[in-house]
């Protein structure tokens, strides 16, 4: 059961049609203004795999394989990759974070132009002396 994504050339909004089977795929319309000029583009491709799986990749040493802890650039080339495999946004913090390492700053950099990060870290302002079910 296929679905084909489309571009309207007059408006240019994007449209997803899910269509029973390829053998059904007729000429579509732009639901936005009407017009028949659209064109197919490529889908990004997503495999669905249980949080399981994803989690095995996580434990697998090829992973490690090229990681220099010693080197910012190794790490946040490693960080980025267990993101995308944990397929979640991580917030802008995180990809500042990721981006300066990769860019080569050390984390002792980081750290001290980011005085919250520690905050963060420690669970938050909220938790300091206790917990958050106190």
């Amino acid at each position: 059961m296929p679905i084909y994504e489309y571009r309207c050339l007059d408006c240019g909004r994007k449209l997803s049609v899910f269509w029973r089977s390829r053998h059904d795929v007729k000429p579509v319309n732009c639901r936005r203004c009407g017009s028949d000029r659209m064109v197919r583009i490529v889908s990004r491709v997503r495999l669905v795999r249980s949080e399981e799986s994803r989690l095995d990749d996580l434990t697998d040493e090829a992973m490690l394989a090229d990681l220099d802890e010693n080197d910012p650039r190794s790490l946040g080339r490693w960080m980025r990759r267990m993101s995308q495999e944990l397929g979640e946004d991580l917030g802008p913090e995180f990809d500042e974070i990721v981006g300066r390492l990769e860019a080569g700053e050390s984390p002792e950099e980081i750290e001290k132009s980011m005085p919250e990060l520690a905050d963060w870290a420690d669970g938050g302002e909220d938790f300091v002396g206790g917990s958050e079910f106190d």
